[in-house]
């Protein structure tokens, strides 16, 4: 099956029991049980069952799953959002004294997580390009993760996934990628080497702007070693799943962070046209670069421009497509402020991957709590506008755009 078929069609779609073309919403706290035996063989993880939603629920169940097998993944996990996908996963494996080389370009909140972690004693280091030989210089005895963004938002580097994960393997340490940005549609990660995928389900894989969701996707690649990963020591019985085993069964279900059933129903159904709505996005996105980029005062950044620094990915990892998210610098802070305010199409609001388009400026809002020095190594300026395209008609797209720049310079300060 190709993509979009498989998403309607796939393994993951199950029967259900009445006949219901979606899944139905378990909107339940908890699940009666004939006997106490029962219940007592769920808990000992003797039985398959539901039994409290924070540990386990049909709905939950039914997105991770297809999720997974969008993936190609061993096991999915959902959780509350995509910032708490990335600190379960994070902590599954990590502990004190343990040390992540991040790639640059990082979400904001992201890198507020890492400030977070270093009060715990995960110090974080950062890697401007992930080659080997800058790698080199920052790889240490203590480094136990690799962490990157698979497309990062907004500055839009790509990662040499294949590259990373065989410089990361051959010394033992795991690739964990955020997708959020790239989405099963542009690539699957797992497939290329990295080990654990992460979204920020909020975003493209739900599509309609209605519901705060993350998911965690298990390669089940690695065969932990417990002794460089204590965390893991008393799963290593599990062998290739004792990541997996742990974050759900231990630290997922101790956090609380799991994702409400209605919510997972919602990213359920937006999961239905995610590949409709990606080509869609993508061309528009394409359409209005190229446009935008014909304007001497723009300063441009999409991946399909020929000029940009990562435009062989995408042909090479993305599937022929440049993602959904450009952005562009306007020359000042101000004039910025002035074209976001005349769009009528790009909605100001702080979200990606909407149908509708949507415009912010980072540096004053996403990035507001980040160092300068922080927001430009992620490609964050005052003078830019980051755009997350929606699938408007392209021809409407451009012409607002344009508009709201001449508008912009023409005006007086009166």
């Amino acid at each position: 099956m190709k993509f979009n078929t498989r998403l309607l069609h796939g393994k993951a779609i199950q029967k259900n029991s009445k006949g219901e073309i979606l899944p139905p919403i378990s909107q339940v706290s908890a699940f009666r049980y004939e006997s106490m035996e029962e219940l007592e063989k769920i808990f000992q993880h003797k039985r398959m069952g539901y039994a409290y939603t924070r540990i386990g629920n049909p709905t939950l169940s039914a997105f991770e799953q297809r999720v997974k097998e969008l993936e190609g993944g061993a096991d999915a996990i959902c959780c509350s959002s995509g910032m708490s996908a990335i600190t379960a996963s994070l902590l599954t494996v990590l502990a004190g004294g343990d040390e992540i080389v991040a790639g640059s370009g990082l979400y904001g909140g992201t890198i507020g997580l890492f400030h977070d972690l270093e009060k715990l004693g995960i110090h974080t280091v950062s890697a401007e390009q992930m080659t080997e030989e800058e790698l080199d210089g920052l790889v240490t005895e203590r480094t136990k993760l690799i962490f990157a963004e698979v497309i990062s938002n907004p500055s839009l580097k790509v990662l040499d996934i294949a590259g990373t994960a065989a410089y990361a393997h051959a010394r033992g340490i795991p690739l964990f990628v955020d997708a959020t940005t790239a989405t099963p549609c542009l690539v699957r990660p797992l497939t290329l080497g990295a080990d654990v995928v992460i979204h920020s389900t909020s975003k493209y894989l739900n599509g309609g702007g209605n519901s705060i969701g993350g998911i965690i996707v298990d390669g089940g690649h690695i065969r932990w070693d417990p002794e460089r990963y204590p965390a893991l020591e008393e799963f290593a019985r599990y062998g290739s799943m004792a990541f997996s085993v742990r974050l759900r069964t231990d630290l997922w279900e101790n956090l609380g962070g799991c994702m409400a059933p209605m919510n997972a129903f919602l990213n359920y159904i937006g999961l239905d046209t995610l590949g409709l709505r990606m080509e869609r996005i993508c061309h528009n996105a394409d359409v209005l670069a190229h446009a935008l980029n014909e304007l001497p005062q723009l300063e441009v950044n999409y991946l399909t421009l020929p000029a940009h620094p990562y435009h062989s990915f995408v042909e090479s990892q993305l599937n022929g497509l440049g993602g959904g998210i450009l952005n562009f610098r306007a020359g000042t802070k101000e004039k910025a402020f002035r074209i976001l305010n005349e769009l009528k199409y790009g909605l100001i609001a702080s979200n990606i991957g909407d149908v509708r388009t949507l415009v912010i400026h980072p540096a004053s809002t996403l990035y507001i709590h980040n160092a300068k020095e922080e927001r430009e190594a992620a490609g964050v300026y005052e003078d830019m506008i980051r755009v997350s395209v929606g699938i408007e008609d392209a021809e409407d797209l451009v012409e607002d755009f344009i508009c709201a720049v001449k508008k912009a310079e023409q005006y007086d300060g009166t």
